[in-house]
């Protein structure tokens, strides 16, 4: 079983992709901002990381050159997801970017790739 570290300040979003994931068989922890899932990666190292861009605190950009920058971290694929997308020059700490809103059969799709790379 993958396990996966949800995070997006927006509760209604982690509840639905939380549900929809623990259907689907994966373990997700959630968080709400990218000092939470810091904070998250001390106890758990997840297979996939899913991460909102614009968020309070820290957004899923700093995040993830946060998580790049360390070495136990580094492997960890990490899935963007935005209303409106960063440029390309700001995403190479992500493995991909979904649009939101993103269709459940391609965000599934999505997620299954990447846990298949770890």
């Amino acid at each position: 079983m993958y396990s996966i570290l949800l995070v997006d300040d927006e509760p209604q979003l982690l509840a639905a992709w939380s549900l929809i994931l623990v259907n689907e068989g994966y373990r997700v922890t959630c968080a709400s901002n990218g000092i939470e899932a810091l904070e998250c990666l001390k106890h758990n190292v997840p297979d996939l990381i899913i991460t909102d861009w614009i968020m309070p605190l820290m957004d899923g950009l700093a995040l993830s050159r946060e998580i790049r920058a360390q070495p136990d971290f580094a492997h960890i694929p990490i899935l963007g997801q935005s209303a409106t997308p960063p440029p390309d020059i700001l995403q190479p700490a992500w493995n991909l970017c979904l649009k939101k809103p993103v269709p459940v059969s391609l965000f599934l799709t999505t997620v299954s790739n990447l846990c298949a790379v770890t």
